[in-house]
């Protein structure tokens, strides 16, 4: 028995403590070690430890051992050290365990209460409702509440209700928070006091319906006296991911907060923040005496400041924040103090018909009962406008309602369903900012108060002495104090009885029983922001070539694979993922030697490009939107085009300016006849004016080609062209050569608009031969093989000589050749031959580029074909945004599948293509053959000489 009494008492739970004072302790391996009020401590059990004064604890935030005094501990309930484990700020958790009460309301409040919640703002208060309590991952014992937003708030949220994949609750969309406990309190009833109503009793009386509004302008602040809600003193700690504003140089300037903590070894410094700028005028590369504290892509975008000189960015910078210095104005969206202390009073009786009493209107002026609340009042209430019954005959209910015909008022006519009309619309503009649904019109869906009454806006407008919006509302039940849509006699909108209520514009909310309508944000900054998290991809330092065959596909295919789209990306996505993938050409570019003529903003992208999209790319098979994001900003800032970041661009503009910024050496050399070398990355396939004729006699198809389906009788044969002939004859009616053989070719097809393309198919040549196409060098006759000295334009295309397009000759054959009747007007011209006269046949190896990527585009959207191994039918079809995840603020899903029957198509000769029914092409073959963009080759003998 004694055994067994002995085990249970090894498996009994450690007990937690709180550090009750700042203690500076003395150790032998670890010097002086500084405790924190508030610091969490976990009992460490050990067989035969010491019953004296001390107790040996783990301290959880700076996870080392010491050997505390039991009269500097407090112990934590059991119930409760969930609770306050993922509080970040120890005096926070002090203050929470100081006040088990209210902690343990928070322990036991029921799903669905109403809260108010801490968004990012100091001292600003959000309505909210609790959906979930409970740690976020498995094993976690970490206490966090699951709020969705209400009113106001909606859209200020990061998911909804999922947290890394796992659904804890079900909400709209960027409408839910998961906070913990000194984040959140309680909304409880406001009350009334009895000197309260003596104060105003001779104020106009008001239909009170409710006991707490719910507009944000009756919710408490944290920075009130003791009538308000146990809060900190001091701002809350900024968040990694949150946009932050400063002053810098007399100027106002934003970021993105990337650490928020205290300085090492300088603890009594207080609280710094490291800000990501908007603009290079920083000055800070995230590292504090050689600790790395966060990652800064550049010094010039970072910058490390108190946290008292850093105020959270607010929605609308229409003007620049406050300084320190100077008062800190709160802007109207933040929510208003709480009652003053030392009001105490009744609770405002429930809605109720016999509980509303109502002034007779004879005692009271229109300007009266609309009268706007006086200041002194230390709480706002929602109150409608006092109801007036219709002059003549009150007891009689007023006359059907007469839908079509508009009712005149004021000498003018009134539209039955009018928007804010002209005369209104000023004033509205003028008020915009006075309530959280500003943008609320006729037809508009609406609660007031609390309980809340549902209703539809019928009318806006003004009533004389009323300095503010009024809002006529229909109500979908019944009211005492209702009317039939008049006010004082005047009608302003019809109704049935009792149905009519007159409340000011700025009282009235979105209906909370239909989902909110997603807010607008910034989507470039919400790229950066934490709303990103879940979709993040790792950094990866360590050069990683791409891998091939099997392995390859292995690592891409499937969702959420290839490089994540967002707001216009997908002619940077599909661009990258077609270059490095599964092809290293090109990789010279990401080891490029940067000197300090290439600038910061070159060496910050070539880090950013191999670090934060190739490597993870080649590493995991996933980039996030947020890299390229930072990407598109370094372009947009290097350019003098300011849409890199959220407009449509083409693939060769992103690859020129990537180039640029880069400042590496032209991938292309190309001299004409008669002029100097031309540097570029790209080149544009301009064919001859002719279009190509259809073959006049079609040989018959392979046998192994059968399973396509041939059209027996076409009407009319696509016209079709190979990109090998489409060089060659853009090269040769130009008069252009390559200057050397390039390790990598990007060649743009030949496009007349999306109404008119030239052909209705290009065949993408899997081997691209430029051995004729190279200037400086020996090449062959067309006919004996011998080294050429003559080419001739003019005989392009004859047929009747050799099989093949390009014709060059030696000198015997070019004698024989032009001596023809038909060709004695040709003009051949001779060409060089390095080294002097060359005796004899010629006998070299052939100059061929192999097909490596094809980037197509279809309705404006970017897709990529990708060759991954060296079998035929090894091809990967890649696009960004396959799929869709959330609404306007949701998340992209990439996409990455095989497509084997690439090969059949690409092996058919331009004959057997032109020959095929356009209709019996499937959905990736007609999408490769159709909307070639972009076609990639590549020499991987010559992509290491860069």
């Amino acid at each position: 028995m004694a055994g067994v009494q002995d085990l249970s008492r090894r498996r009994r739970p450690s007990r937690m403590f709180m550090v009750a004072s700042d203690l500076k302790l003395q150790d032998h391996l670890e010097g002086t070690i500084r405790l924190r009020r508030g610091n969490i401590c976990q009992e460490q059990q050990e067989t035969g430890r010491s019953r004296g004064e001390h107790l040996w604890v783990k301290v959880l935030d700076s996870d080392i051992m010491v050997k505390i005094d039991k009269h500097f501990l407090m112990e934590v309930p059991g119930d409760l050290s969930g609770l306050l484990e993922p509080v970040s700020d120890p005096e926070c958790r002090h203050r929470l365990l100081s006040n088990p009460k209210d902690l343990h309301g928070l322990a036991v409040c029921p799903i669905g209460s109403p809260l108010w919640v801490r968004t990012g703002y100091p001292g600003e208060l959000a309505e909210a409702e609790l959906r979930y309590r409970g740690p976020l991952t498995r094993g976690s014992s970490a206490v966090l509440f699951g709020v969705q937003l209400k009113g106001s708030a909606v859209g200020r949220g990061v998911s909804n209700g999922s947290y890394r994949g796992h659904q804890h609750f079900l909400c709209p969309e960027a409408s839910a928070l998961f906070l913990p406990a000194d984040q959140i309190m309680l909304r409880r009833p406001s009350r009334s006091s009895d000197e309260h109503n003596a104060r105003h009793r001779d104020s106009p009386p008001r239909l009170v319906v409710s006991v707490l509004p719910r507009t944000a302008e009756s919710a408490p602040s944290l920075s009130q006296g003791p009538g308000s809600a146990r809060a900190p003193t001091s701002p809350p700690p900024l968040q990694v991911g949150q946009r932050v504003c400063f002053p810098l140089e007399d100027t106002i300037h934003g970021g993105e907060v990337r650490y928020c903590g205290p300085l090492p070894g300088r603890t009594s410094t207080g609280t710094h923040v490291g800000v990501l700028l908007d603009c290079p005028v920083g000055n800070w590369d995230g590292c504090y005496k050689g600790q790395k504290l966060c990652h800064i892509p550049s010094h010039l975008y970072g910058h490390l400041l108190p946290l008292s000189k850093v105020s959270p960015e607010p929605k609308s910078r229409r003007q620049p924040p406050p300084l320190q210095s100077q008062p800190v104005q709160t802007p109207k969206s933040i929510l208003k103090p709480a009652p003053p202390p030392g009001v105490p009073g009744p609770v405002s009786p429930p809605v109720s018909g016999p509980k509303i009493a109502l002034m007779p209107p004879q005692l009271l002026s229109a300007k009266q009962a609309l009268k706007p609340v006086s200041p002194p009042l230390p709480k706002p209430i929602n109150k409608p406008l006092p109801p007036v019954p219709p002059l003549s005959k009150p007891q009689t209910p007023p006359s059907p309602i007469v839908a079509d015909q508009p009712v005149p008022s004021n000498g003018t006519q009134i539209p039955t369903s009018p928007l804010r009309s002209p005369g209104n619309r000023g004033d509205a503009e003028e008020n915009e900012d006075t309530g959280p649904d500003s943008d609320l019109e006729v037809g508009s869906m609406v609660e007031v108060n609390d309980p809340p009454l549902f209703g539809v806006i019928r009318w806006i407008g003004r009533i004389e002495g009323i300095p503010e919006p009024v809002a006529g509302l229909e109500l979908d039940h019944d009211l005492t104090a209702g009317t039939d849509g008049s006010y004082l006699g005047e009608r302003h909108f019809r109704c049935p009885p009792n149905k009519g209520l007159f409340v000011k514009l700025r009282n009235c909310r979105r209906d909370s029983r239909f989902p909110a309508p997603e807010t607008p944000v910034n989507q470039v900054e919400r790229c950066n922001s934490i709303a990103f998290a879940e979709w993040g991809s790792e950094r990866v330092e360590e050069h990683s070539p791409p891998l091939e065959g099997e392995e390859a596909r292995e690592l891409y295919q499937g969702w959420k694979r290839g490089i994540q789209g967002h707001l216009n990306s997908c002619y940077l996505d599909a661009s990258l993922f077609s270059l490095f993938s599964c092809c290293s050409s090109v990789d010279w570019v990401l080891l490029w030697p940067t000197d300090s003529q290439t600038g910061p903003r070159s060496s910050q992208a070539q880090d950013l490009l191999r670090c934060e999209v190739v490597n993870p790319l080649r590493r995991f098979g996933y980039v996030c939107a947020s890299k390229t994001m930072a990407l598109r900003r370094l372009l947009e800032a290097e350019s003098s085009d300011k849409g890199f970041t959220n407009q449509e661009k083409d693939p060769e503009e992103f690859l020129n300016k990537l180039f640029q910024l880069l400042r590496v050496e032209p991938l292309l050399k190309i001299r004409s006849m008669t002029g100097q070398p031309q540097e570029c990355h790209l080149y544009q396939l301009f064919p001859p004016s002719i279009p190509p004729s259809s073959p006049s006699s079609p040989g018959p198809l392979s046998p192994s080609l059968s399973p396509l389906p041939l059209a027996s009788l076409p009407a009319s044969l696509m016209r079709v062209a190979s990109v090998q002939d489409l060089l060659e004859s853009s090269f040769l009616h130009a008069g252009l050569k390559f200057v050397e053989a390039p390790s990598c070719l990007p060649l743009l097809m030949p496009r007349f608009g999306k109404d008119f393309k030239m052909f209705d198919a290009i065949l993408p040549s899997l081997s691209l031969d430029i051995t004729d196409l190279l200037d400086d060098t020996l090449r062959q006759c067309s006919i004996c093989q011998a080294v050429s000295e003559w080419e001739c334009l003019q005989c392009y295309g004859d047929l009747d000589i050799t099989p093949g397009r390009l014709k060059q000759y030696c000198q015997t054959c070019n004698t024989q050749v032009h001596s023809h009747r038909k060709r004695l007007s040709h003009a051949p011209v001779a060409v060089g031959i390095p080294g002097g006269p060359w005796p004899g046949s010629l006998h070299g190896t052939r100059q061929r580029l192999a097909l490596f990527a094809v980037t197509c585009i279809e309705t404006s959207h970017y897709v990529s074909f990708v060759k991954y191994g060296p079998r035929l039918t090894d091809w990967l079809f890649f696009d960004s945004m396959a799929d869709r995840e959330g609404g306007e603020n949701g998340f992209n899903i990439p996409q990455v599948k095989a497509c084997p029957e690439l090969g059949r198509y690409l092996s058919l000769s331009e004959e057997e293509l032109s020959r095929l029914d356009p209709a019996s092409l499937k959905e990736p073959a007609r999408r490769l053959l159709c909307d070639a963009y972009m076609c990639l080759y590549h020499s991987p003998e010559l992509s290491l000489y860069k």
